[in-house]
């Protein structure tokens, strides 16, 4: 994987000197020469890497994981799955707490950020896909490049609605026209059946991190997955037919057993750490600290000293999982030992209740912390080197579970339920699963990946009151579009609400 990481670098900095270097004797590539350059493996596979580049996060709330203040705070702390609370000893901004209290505003840093990201990766995946297409590059890179844009499009449409589209870069910010949700839907779905079939079939190697066919069913299965949400049509029996497309590529569940050299002592735990193990993990992100991306999410969670017992390092005393959720977790499923509560060392005593989250704020050790993502060297104050599982097989066996329950057919459910519930050390179900017992099982099995959010509104759960507020308003199952956007661009309506 490190090789990959290298070699895809390497190809980066190539791009950038390819396009933007001269000599005091203005010779420049010309387009033959570009369009040679591009049509070859290496050339093709520079333009890639440039979109790819915007996956990985960073600081300033760059990319899908990794970075404060971006689409993953965004995501996750929109839901009820972890929050960092404003600490009564000063800490913390209070952004992430009206996340969590569903109090975002059009100017939040937070969601101006998310949307700056994906439209910097759009320009990037556009002009990829124009310089391979203008090269006549080999058909898999251009519907690569496709396949990425698609990807960061879905995560524009399921934040936010109705958005500015566009898929070539000839056009400014103000005259960019906004799509509708259901308009873009179409699209996505559109360039994700033709180029789908069209990508790699190799599996890890030059692929880890990357869109190969396989990749791409999941992506489509998850747009199909949410077609009634983007449109008003199910699209179930789709999403089933998808999934199957994407066992082809031959995954299975990682083995969950108990292991001490295994971080958290379980071999699941595996599936967090660095250079993620291939017989599940279907799309991963590259993180290697202070190199590219990082890792944060453990960093961030445990407090100063008990991280300095631990790893070496500071913790950010931040992120937290709310005692509700906590409390969802049966005694003897191995996902529960991801959650530390009570004494720790470094003299540290963290307890399960919060009592506020903004006004005054927590206690300092307030909040049950998540060790699911066992930090990876290298590591220091700033994160670790945990590569991020964007897609897993577990998660889209749930997705065809949640399908077959859906379209009438639990009895096909039970088994894909009750394998992870096994793997977790948990019996299985007594009868066939319900909704409920699949949402559960979601939350249980997929916390902290980014996808929680998105199955609150699809389940219908979003919208309830919980700890810290009373019931949301419709209107906040989208974000609203960023002041800045509106400024930029007189064509743009906000959503409702805002």
């Amino acid at each position: 994987m490190r090789k990959l990481y290298i070699k895809l670098v390497g190809l980066f900095v190539i791009s950038v000197l390819f396009s933007c270097t001269g000599d005091v004797e203005e010779q420049v590539y010309d387009k033959y020469q570009a369009d040679e350059f591009y049509s070859s493996t290496e050339g093709a596979d520079v333009a890639l890497a440039a979109v790819y580049a915007n996956v990985a996060g960073n600081w300033g709330g760059v990319g899908y994981a990794g970075a404060d203040n971006g689409w993953y705070d965004l995501n996750s702390m929109s839901a009820d799955e972890q929050v960092i609370p404003h600490r009564t000893d000063g800490a913390w901004q209070l952004d992430f707490a009206r996340l969590y209290k569903h109090e975002w505003l059009p100017t939040d840093l937070i969601v101006t950020n998310t949307w700056n990201w994906l439209y910097e990766a759009i320009f990037s995946a556009n002009l990829a896909v124009e310089q391979l297409e203008t090269a006549g590059a080999a058909p898999s890179k251009i519907a690569e490049a496709k396949v990425l844009r698609s990807f960061f499009y879905y995560l524009l449409m399921d934040d936010y609605g109705n958005v500015p589209f566009y898929t070539t870069n000839d056009v400014t910010v103000e005259e960019l026209p906004q799509a509708s949700r259901q308009e873009v839907y179409d699209f996505i779905v559109a360039e994700l059946e033709e180029n789908v079939p069209n990508l790699s079939e190799t599996k890890g190697g030059e692929y880890y991190g990357r869109f190969n066919k396989w990749a791409g069913y999941g992506l489509l299965a998850k747009v199909y997955l949410n077609a009634e949400v983007y449109t008003g049509n199910p699209q179930w029996q789709k999403c089933i037919e998808t999934i199957e497309q994407l066992e082809n590529g031959g995954f299975s569940l990682h083995p969950g057993a108990a292991n001490e050299s295994s971080p958290n002592g379980y071999q699941y735990y595996e599936l967090f750490g660095d250079e993620l193990p291939g017989d599940e993990t279907i799309l991963a992100m590259f993180a290697t600290a202070n190199v590219v991306s990082r890792n944060i999410f453990t960093i961030r969670s445990l407090s100063g000293p008990h991280a300095m017992e631990l790893f070496g390092v500071s913790g950010w005393n931040g992120s937290i999982v709310p005692e509700a959720y906590f409390d969802n977790y049966e005694d003897g499923d191995i996902r529960k030992e991801q959650f530390l509560v009570g004494e720790q060392t470094g003299g540290v005593n963290y307890t399960p209740q919060v009592n506020s989250l903004d006004n005054p704020g927590a206690d300092p050790f307030a909040g049950v912390r998540n060790i699911k993502f066992y930090p990876a060297t290298p590591l220091d104050g700033g994160g670790a080197s945990n590569d991020f599982p964007i897609y897993r097989y577990s998660d889209f066996m749930l997705m065809k579970a949640e399908c077959y329950v859906r379209l009438g057919n639990s009895g096909a459910a039970k088994p894909l339920v009750d394998a992870i519930r096994e793997r977790a050390g948990l019996s299985a179900l007594d009868g066939d699963p319900t909704l409920e017992d699949i949402y559960d099982e979601r939350g249980f099995e997929l916390n902290w990946e980014g996808h929680r959010r998105q199955d609150m509104i699809r389940f219908g759960t979003f919208l309830e009151a919980n700890e810290f507020r009373g019931a949301s308003e419709d209107y906040r199952k989208l974000f609203p579009i960023p002041t800045s956007a509106l400024d930029a661009n007189p064509n743009l309506q906000q959503n409702p609400g805002y």
